[in-house]
């Protein structure tokens, strides 16, 4: 099992999460504002796409901690745990 304290990014993630929920927040308003929904659409993209980048670098640091540390460590089961994280993922 991989300590999430291990993660060298966990400082950047949690200020893009922030981040990703002040935006949220920001929808939110817009929504509430009865602002055009093109614009509320253009914003969710954006909140989206943040969100998939957050997953990304969660992922790469996962892999290049938790992954390698197992495998240096016998331990194939981490393989079909990652496989499994990707396609869950990716969906």
């Amino acid at each position: 099992m991989c300590n999430v304290s291990n993660h060298k990014q966990n400082k950047a993630v949690i200020n893009r999460i922030s981040r990703v929920c002040g935006h949220l927040g920001s929808i939110k308003k817009m929504i509430e504002e009865n602002r055009d929904c093109k614009e509320i659409l253009i914003q969710l993209a954006a909140c989206k796409q943040a969100v998939n980048n957050i997953g990304k670098i969660y992922l790469t640091d996962h892999i290049n901690h938790c992954v390698k540390n197992a495998i240096n460590n016998n331990d194939q089961a981490i393989i079909e745990d990652l496989n499994d994280i990707i396609d869950k993922f990716i969906k």
